[in-house]
């Protein structure tokens, strides 16, 4: 009796034991957290700040263009009305002027025109350039209307002005002085843009201010050239 009544208590215990874990499961793997960027979910909204800023810049822009475009056709047309409906008053304004002078006027207007140019590209943010560049142009066109400026102007100044077109025509001349020039600076800028290495010491001639000095010396040596060889004289 004790006997068998021991192996059922042992078979019992052996039949309540809780059973271990298996030692070879793998445990779940963990899945990464995906980082998700906050402004995507939660989108900043601009502020009205930005939204003027930014309807202002538009705004600002498509006043310039119009701008532009208004400097460019309105003062040579009513440059060209003028040398055709009122022929002797612009006669009696160029007459006492000497054509070097007329040469000097017209030529120191289309520089400022481009000068101001450059520094509207140069600085963006600067509206006083931009101003200063409308200016010139119409007042540029306005001088190319009176002198009719074209590749052959000298036959139409003199059908118009007839013995007075010599200021008329320097007029012209100083304006594709001024041209020349800048082409010239141009080419030559950009020349120096692909021969010069960045880490070279010559890359100091591409720098803004010594870019603008280049563009200054060229244009007076335009000049130079057009007032020496008598040019402003003949035609």
């Amino acid at each position: 009796m004790t006997t068998e009544h021991q192996e059922s208590s042992t078979d019992a215990a052996q039949t309540t034991a809780p059973v271990p874990a298996a030692s070879t499961a793998t445990s779940a793997p963990t899945r990464p957290k995906r980082q998700t960027d906050p402004s995507e979910s939660h989108p900043r909204v601009p502020s009205m700040a930005e939204v003027e800023r930014r309807q202002w810049h538009k705004g600002r822009w498509a006043v310039f263009i119009i701008a532009l475009i208004v400097a460019i056709i309105v003062p040579y047309g009513a440059g060209r009305m003028l040398a055709i409906n009122d022929t002797q008053a612009v006669v009696d304004i160029v007459e006492p002027f000497d054509p070097n002078g007329m040469a000097l006027v017209s030529w120191a207007i289309t520089v400022g025109m481009f000068a101001s140019l450059g520094m509207a590209v140069m600085e963006t943010r600067r509206v006083l350039w931009r101003v200063l560049f409308i200016i010139g142009l119409a007042l540029e066109q306005l001088l190319a209307g009176v002198g009719m400026l074209r590749l052959n102007f000298w036959y139409s100044t003199y059908v118009v002005y007839g013995d007075s077109a010599s200021p008329i025509n320097a007029s012209n001349l100083g304006i594709i002085a001024a041209a020349l020039g800048l082409a010239v600076f141009a080419v030559l800028y950009v020349g120096l843009l692909v021969v010069i290495r960045k880490d070279s010491r010559l890359n100091v001639l591409t720098r803004s201010w010594s870019a603008l000095a280049m563009f200054f010396i060229l244009e007076v040596v335009t000049l130079v050239v057009v007032l020496l060889s008598g040019l402003s004289t003949i035609v």
